[in-house]
């Protein structure tokens, strides 16, 4: 279960000021799989008290890699919900947003209706559009907001319309904040393949041959 509301706004006591995120509150939406719960272990392991957002609480016995984080629900494709957590989360230094739906969440760009985009544009764009919203008038002096993108921003494929036009209208937005929220600073990361839960949409021997492509042709 997660920690009562009044416990999110103490910091550990037991931090050692040597490390560089001590006494500092990080923000993942997102942080409970793939980059986000990499990012989350990173920031904790520096000394970060932690806060992960998604739409479930889940326990510690279940997940135990979120035993040291503070859970909030947070619905990315619902502003109200989004509103509500930071409100529950209070002030903090920085926010990393890498929620994002299922790859294999929508349509193709011809389906009959636009449905499926609609949802993935509402849940990727709009969703972290709210996020850096809400906590924006929370963030301490000093604080950071981070999006996170793909490859497909600039790599675009057939296919995957939704996902190319949503990471590129993420890192528009980005630029944009960088000058209208100065001198907070906002980023985006924008990663390559990276094997994570995000390919899970794909059956297994598609997502092996992705595997041996990728090793095949990336030096890293």
């Amino acid at each position: 279960m997660s920690a009562p509301t009044s416990a999110i706004a103490q910091q550990d006591p037991s931090l050692s000021p040597t490390l560089p995120l001590a006494g500092k509150r990080v923000v993942v939406v997102g942080g409970k799989t793939g980059i986000g719960l990499g990012v989350a272990k990173a920031a904790h392991a520096a000394g970060a008290t932690l806060i992960v957002a998604s739409r479930r609480i889940e326990s510690a016995e279940a997940r135990p890699a979120l035993a040291h984080f503070t859970q909030v629900v947070l619905d990315m494709r619902d502003e109200s919900s989004v509103r509500a957590a930071f409100e529950t989360i209070g002030t903090l230094d920085h926010l990393v947003v890498t929620a994002s739906p299922d790859l294999g969440s929508w349509g193709s760009f011809m389906d009959a209706d636009m449905q499926g985009v609609r949802s993935y544009m509402e849940g990727k764009f709009l969703g972290s559009w709210a996020s850096a919203r809400h906590a924006a008038p929370r963030l301490r002096a000093g604080g950071s907001i981070t999006f996170l993108t793909g490859g497909l921003a600039v790599r675009p494929k057939p296919g995957f319309a939704a996902a190319t036009s949503a990471f590129g209208a993420v890192e528009a937005l980005s630029g944009s904040l960088a000058l209208e929220l100065a001198a907070t600073r906002v980023n985006t990361i924008r990663p390559g393949f990276i094997d994570t839960e995000m390919w899970s949409f794909l059956p297994t021997e598609h997502r092996d041959g992705l595997r041996q492509r990728v090793a095949e042709a990336f030096p890293v």
